[in-house]
């Protein structure tokens, strides 16, 4: 995912980013504008006030409440049914929005975590016009104790939660390690007994040139190897597939609507090279490989044999700098006779990219052929790794899998790959606008999401999208909105890549303050219109406004629940 940084909370904000280097960008407006009806929505709302005892009556009006603001968003949802999830060509149908679930909603203990925050929570959620939430179902917490001994306490209780309201769920499979990235405010191990069977062979985790080891994912170089209590990686993550299906089948199709294959560290498709931890890598650095585990080298030997230049299978490059150099810094990526444009940098970066993609086509066919007697969506996160953007070489994208350069689209191969087991392509960033990042690392997350979104047009691969950062601001839903529905002119002919979902980061206490809130509900409002509505944004943002005024019980709830 992208990545927050200290630099970045001016665009937090909404306040311009200054850089030396920036010459054509048009100036933020720190003051952000405010329409009329959405200033009267945040002023409809008071949260700071401290809760009181409810009387019987005005419980009954709360509870009639609570069933009109219900009735009110299942009107709206139903008004975008047109729009299917999933779908490819963009008919401005609008954009479903789902909302991000904490971290820790399910706790160590395989129960709810705040119970009351949840339940309230989830109800504001659906009566703000939200389509469903997406929550993380940890490996290291359901088969924490022992290989094939899932416990599934906490997700029933909260899958079931979503269901009584009507929310979608898109569950998340997640194979990696909670702690150590941006916004990991909490920490869940893999499994214990996986831990166990790391600490007995260090190379089951990711290796650097250097000898540092991360654990947040098993190494793919390891993924057929029988080293993880007599089943390989790809098996685990299979059997745990297998037993969620089984166990949530009655939920599948009408309300788990979509599985996330959590397929690296932070879910995504990627190598770890870029671990925040102990303060190994700092934005804007270019990262690391990470193939120098005896699994990975095993494979690049034998794929340096096969060439014809087994000289090249002892090891990665040995210039390609340090996590936090930049690419000018180094010999292999420079962008005058760097190394990464010959012929043994084509070798190489061919060799571990597909090792990624071979990754991602084992554990895909495996989820497809699990879920395909279901109605579910099988989707994958690639991360928006935006800095560097501008160079030749790419270096921060290399380092993590991705073999995209100037002169080399790496993210075509990624679309035709998820395309071949009709997965949805699931992309970060979406928030960002090129100014609003340092210039002088030549960042374009603009033109790195136009990238993917072309890539996923040529493979017919449908688009969802998150924002990286958590963003409460009308400056960043607009880019939002933007980005959800792009026209490309191919051909002589505009052509539409609308994303087929929007999963916004994250529910939390700061969603639910008021003037957040306005803004986030107009913003739901917006996504679910489409491109093609003919409705002006004064009615659009009328209804939003009745929206914030019919939830302000259920989100004031939901606001002192969680920050209880």
């Amino acid at each position: 995912m992208a990545l927050r940084l200290p630099h970045q909370l001016g665009a937090l904000a909404g306040a311009p980013i200054k850089s030396r280097e920036i010459t054509t960008a048009s100036p933020v407006n720190s003051s952000l504008s405010v329409s009329p009806p959405l200033a009267r929505m945040h002023k409809a709302m008071d949260l700071n006030h401290k809760p009181r005892r409810m009387n019987p009556v005005l419980a009954t009006a709360q509870a009639d409440l609570s069933v009109a603001c219900k009735a009110f968003a299942v009107e709206t949802t139903e008004e975008r049914r047109t729009h299917k999830e999933g779908r490819v060509g963009g008919g401005g149908g609008g954009v479903p929005v789902f909302v991000m679930m904490p971290l820790d909603s399910v706790t160590m203990g395989n129960a709810v975590n705040r119970r009351k925050a949840m339940r309230a929570s989830l109800q504001a959620l659906r009566s703000g016009g939200v389509e469903g939430i997406m929550i993380d179902v940890w490996w290291g917490l359901v088969e924490r104790e022992a290989p094939g001994g899932y416990n599934w306490g906490g997700y029933d209780e909260v899958l079931e939660m979503a269901r009584k309201v009507g929310l979608k769920v898109q569950a998340v499979m997640s194979f990696h390690q909670c702690g150590g990235n941006v916004g990991d405010s909490v920490t869940i191990p893999l499994p214990q007994w996986v831990v166990e069977e790391v600490d007995n062979d260090p190379d089951l985790g990711y290796t650097d040139q250097w000898g540092r080891r991360n654990h947040e994912y098993i190494s793919l170089g390891a993924d057929t190897l029988p080293l993880l209590k007599g089943r390989t990686p790809v098996q685990c993550y299979s059997d745990f597939m297998r037993a969620f299906r089984d166990n949530f089948r009655h939920l599948l199709g009408d309300t788990i609507v979509e599985i996330q294959v959590g397929m690296g560290p932070a879910g995504e498709l990627r190598y770890p090279s870029y671990p925040e931890q102990d303060g190994t890598w700092k934005f804007p650095g270019i990262g690391a490989f990470q193939c120098y585990d005896k699994y990975s080298l095993s494979s690049l030997k034998a794929a340096a044999e096969a060439y014809g230049k087994p000289e090249w299978g002892s090891t990665g490059p040995t210039d390609a700098g340090h996590y936090n150099n930049w690419p000018e810094d180094t010999h292999f990526f420079k962008k005058e006779d760097g190394g990464w444009n010959t012929e043994y940098g084509e070798f190489f970066l061919t060799w571990y990219s597909q090792m990624l993609l071979d990754h991602g086509e084992r554990i895909l066919s495996s989820a497809k052929s699990i879920f395909e007697s279901t109605s579910v969506k099988i989707s994958a996160k690639v991360a928006g790794i935006h800095w560097h953007y501008g160079t030749r070489s790419h270096a921060p994208e290399l380092t993590a899998g991705y073999y995209n350069t100037r002169f080399r689209d790496g993210y075509l191969p990624i679309a035709q790959m998820l395309a071949r087991h009709k997965a949805v392509f699931n992309f970060t960033c979406i928030e960002m606008r090129d100014h609003e990042q340092p210039q002088d690392a030549l960042c374009a997350p603009e033109q790195l999401v136009n990238q993917v979104a072309l890539a996923t047009l040529a493979s017919e691969v449908p688009l969802a999208g998150e924002n990286a950062l958590p963003r409460y601001d009308d400056y960043a839903h607009e880019q939002i909105l933007k980005a959800s529905a792009l026209i490309f002119d191919r051909n002589n002919e505009g052509e539409s890549r609308e994303m087929c979902a929007f999963t916004y980061l994250r529910m939390n206490p700061e969603l639910f303050r008021a003037e957040n809130w306005g803004r986030f509900v107009g913003f739901v409002k917006r996504m679910g219109e489409g491109r093609d509505s003919h409705r002006c944004w004064e009615e659009v943002e009328r209804e939003a406004e009745h929206f914030v005024h019919v939830t302000q019980p259920l989100v004031q709830e939901a606001a002192v629940a969680l920050t209880h």
